[in-house]
């Protein structure tokens, strides 16, 4: 039997308020990146650096939505779905991060926002999705209080200018990955390393999720409020109780230390012992601005992760083991494809009193496309996604709060350290002549959206 072919999946089985989309990021696909006033990101500077980037990529031009946007929508509408998720570059609106504003990046989201919704295209706009200005990464840029100031000061102008048509919002994507790989192991922009760093980082980052949500419900009181976390279902690579420790340990790390001060549970101190750290950066008042009633909360999990005890790895004392040392199906990422992954984590976040809904914002999967007379028969994305769907109906099955899903991504794109090397889209992108070309998987969506 193809699987493809004669899947059991069918949309109505998910009711009719699920949501589904795709999601995609300002940095991954828009390049000009110096166009029409924008400033320099630190994603633009870290890419210039040489060794930095999987075979010296950068996004310069990247996927070219800047000026193809017109016909990447064109093509969202022709694959039947009906929510797009796209973030703001801070550098197009507020150049050096701070005002005064440029009115031709306001001018080119306001045209992404209308021909949305004229084709019928819900927009879902993330405010952060990494690409912090340069100009206040040279003033510390996360690791500087006043990042909460500036921050607040960007949503507003947002806000303003886009709330009247845009309902649904998401503050900040991933906090966990861009301050651990971008402020603690410096393998992300803006490359800095320790600590220090990233216990500052993260703190300032928790808080602006606040403020920025704040600002968000005083300007648009009508808005859909969420903000999103990567989340890895972490397991013990055994039943010994150094590993199992070791595994609680990356689970603190991994899935709690920003979603449970934004649930007014505080940090994990108690099970992660180095967040007690964050005592020399907390001000009297911290405590009562760590914590919003989010309209929703937005997951995204692709893997799962095995972990065992380590005593060489500070910190947390723990290391992985990667799905290569196992012997599993891997992506071109090397991330193990583990489908119940997702099905544990709902049921995880579930367990969280005070989230009124779960959203899958991201799950995909790269592997090795190729163009064959005009087509990509990429059948085991396809499956990737069918596997992941009945995941969740079967979560939904079991009466878990899950409404909606957002497959990453719409087309092949920059994937930050991996440059153009980790393709995960629906469309097939020939970066030599930007070329477009829907892959079965996303016939296949299209047919599942219909």
């Amino acid at each position: 039997m193809n699987k493809v072919e004669n899947s059991f999946l069918n949309k109505t089985q998910f009711g009719e308020d699920f949501l589904w989309g795709v999601s995609t990021a300002a940095f991954q696909i828009e390049g000009a990146h110096d166009a029409d006033g924008k400033g320099s990101s630190i994603w633009d500077v870290f890419t210039s650096q040489k060794g930095k980037i999987k075979n010296g990529h950068h996004a310069a031009t990247a996927c070219d939505f800047y000026n193809s946007y017109q016909y990447d929508i064109e093509l969202i509408r022709e694959l039947n779905i009906p929510n797009f998720r796209f973030s703001i570059s801070w550098t197009r609106i507020m150049p050096t991060g701070i005002h005064p504003v440029n009115q031709a990046g306001i001018d080119y989201y306001n045209k992404i926002i209308d021909l949305l919704l004229a084709q019928g295209i819900e927009p879902w706009v993330t405010l952060y999705h990494w690409d912090l200005p340069h100009a206040l990464e040279e003033k510390g840029g996360w690791t500087n209080r006043e990042s909460v100031a500036w921050f607040s000061d960007y949503v507003e102008t947002c806000a303003k200018h886009f709330g009247d048509r845009v309902k649904n919002w998401m503050v900040i994507n991933e906090p966990s990955v861009f301050t651990g790989a971008g402020y603690f192991l410096g393998i992300h922009a803006p490359g800095k390393k320790g600590i220090t760093n990233y216990i500052k980082a993260m703190h300032h980052v928790t808080l602006a999720t606040v403020a920025g949500a704040k600002k968000l419900r005083s300007n648009i009181p009508n808005a859909n409020i969420g903000t999103t976390f990567s989340c890895t279902h972490i397991e013990p690579f055994s039943q010994n109780q150094k590993d199992v420790d070791a595994a609680k340990r990356v689970d603190t790390l991994l899935n709690r230390t920003f979603i449970e001060p934004l649930l007014g549970l505080g940090y994990p101190q108690d099970d992660l012992p180095v967040l007690k750290k964050l005592i020399n950066y907390m001000l009297e008042d911290d405590r009562n601005n760590l914590a919003f009633d989010f309209d929703f909360i937005g997951l995204q999990c692709y893997t799962r992760e095995v972990v065992k005890a380590s005593l060489l790895t500070p910190y947390i004392g723990a290391e992985l083991i990667s799905a290569e040392k196992r012997n599993v199906i891997s992506t071109v990422m090397g991330w193990e494809v583990y489908p119940p992954a997702l099905y544990h984590i709902l049921k995880r976040f579930n367990s969280y009193e005070g989230i009124k809904k779960i959203i899958i914002t991201e799950n995909g999967a790269a592997f090795p496309d190729t163009v064959t007379n005009g087509k990509v028969h990429d059948i085991k994305r396809t499956h990737f996604i069918q596997d992941h769907l009945e995941q969740i109906l079967k979560a939904k099955e079991e009466g878990l709060n899950v409404d909606g899903y957002f497959v990453w991504t719409l087309t092949d794109n920059f994937e930050w350290a991996e440059g153009y090397n980790a393709r995960f889209g629906l469309i097939h992108i020939d970066f030599e002549t930007q070329k477009r070309t829907i892959k079965n998987s996303g016939l296949w969506f299209k047919d599942f959206l219909s």
